[in-house]
């Protein structure tokens, strides 16, 4: 099982992006994928979750200004990000509860990082 993350990059303060991460390789399911994120000098912190159902979790920082959407069909993450400040600078990893096989433990799986960087 691999996830690989899309989509950061250089933003100017109040711009948006979007990442994505797929998961790859082979598997039975996926349970609850997220988003976390580790600045320069700070340990890694949940950014947002989303269940197999859609149930969606936000630390507070990011409400109202992060989206986070899954598409099942795709087993892909998506993290809509707007109004972006200069303290959401970090790299960002996505995680995926997967089940291998039909009656298997779920295991977590993480992908590399992708850096976002919010700055005149």
């Amino acid at each position: 099982v691999q996830l690989q993350a899309f989509g950061g990059g250089l933003v100017q303060p109040g711009g948006s992006l979007r990442l994505s991460c797929a998961v790859s390789g082979s598997f039975s399911s996926i349970n609850d994928m997220g988003w976390y994120r580790q600045a320069p000098g700070k340990q890694r912190d949940l950014v947002a979750t989303i269940t197999s159902g859609g149930g969606t979790n936000y630390t507070d920082s990011v409400k109202g200004r992060f989206t986070i959407s899954r598409d099942n069909a795709r087993n892909t993450v998506y993290l809509q990000m707007t109004s972006l400040k200069p303290e959401d600078t970090a790299v960002y990893s996505c995680n995926a509860w997967v089940r291998r096989t039909t009656f298997g433990r779920v295991l977590i799986y993480w992908g590399k990082g992708t850096q976002v960087t919010v700055s005149n």
